[in-house]
């Protein structure tokens, strides 16, 4: 019996890869080769979702990341006075940050807010007939559910992340020269010695990544609810844990390509 089991459940992963795959194409499709082809994007929704998802999660970016970079500053500290290089500590948050802790634990924040939201309110609309409904009408569900949260997230994803980076490089510095008793001029000039635009663009790649596998997770778990209500909270779960899980592994991915091509 365990063979048979280990059988299906691996069909059934390849099958869910297979169907996330299609549907991230058919969005890709939809958001960028479709209005070349006379059919644009109705940017109206994406406004409105790119303050939902962007807008309205400043603040608590801003307050995770602020406490990151603090928590990181006195981390850092404690390993750093013990070799005598106390004033480096602004070189290694501010390093940290924009590398890895800004866009990752931004793409966390999102998608525990805002995947599981997307899961939530199109996982209604399908057991609410509503997603059949559109397609009866001759309404392509991608390009009117999907695409807009796609655009949305795929510019507002980043500028979380630059705001996050700012937001923990501010803890940092601010608990180093206030409470580690580093100069202030020491504290910053050891930060930008360190820190380099490519560390910025790195982050800003691996964000855009995150943002498309927090959107067509989210997205095509709720596309494939089949059931009541139940279904749709068991789903919403789903999505929060995949999102995370995808996008740890594929930071995991990409600090390892930086490592080797830098």
């Amino acid at each position: 019996l365990f063979p048979y089991t280990t059988l299906f459940r691996s069909l059934d992963f390849f099958r869910e890869i297979s169907g996330l795959y299609y549907l991230t194409r058919a969005t890709l499709y939809c958001t960028f080769i479709e209005p070349l082809r006379g059919k644009p994007n109705k940017w109206g929704p994406v406004w409105t979702q790119m303050e939902e998802v962007g807008v309205k999660s400043i603040g608590i970016v801003f307050l995770i990341s602020f406490l990151i970079g603090v928590i990181l500053a006195f981390n850092s500290a404690y390993q750093m006075s013990r070799m005598g290089a106390l004033d480096y500590v602004g070189a290694l948050v501010g390093v940290t940050v924009l590398k890895e802790l800004g866009p990752l634990m931004t793409a966390l924040i999102i998608a525990g807010r805002v995947g599981a939201s997307f899961t939530a309110e199109m996982g209604t609309m399908k057991v609410s007939d509503e997603i059949l409904a559109l397609e009866t009408m001759a309404i392509n569900p991608v390009k009117f559910l999907i695409t807009p949260r796609f655009l949305a997230l795929l510019v507002m994803l980043p500028c979380l992340t630059i705001m996050a980076d700012l937001m923990g490089v501010l803890g940092g510095y601010v608990i180093g020269t206030t409470t580690l008793g580093i100069d202030s001029a020491s504290y910053i000039q050891h930060s930008l010695e360190k820190m380099q635009v490519i560390d910025v663009f790195t982050g800003l790649i691996k964000s855009v990544v995150f943002a498309v596998i927090i959107v067509m997770v989210g997205s095509y778990l709720a596309f494939i609810i089949e059931g009541g209500a139940e279904k749709v909270g068991e789903n919403t779960r789903s999505s929060v844990v995949v999102s995370m899980v995808l996008i740890i592994i594929a930071n995991l991915l990409f600090t390892a390509l930086f490592f080797f091509i830098t």
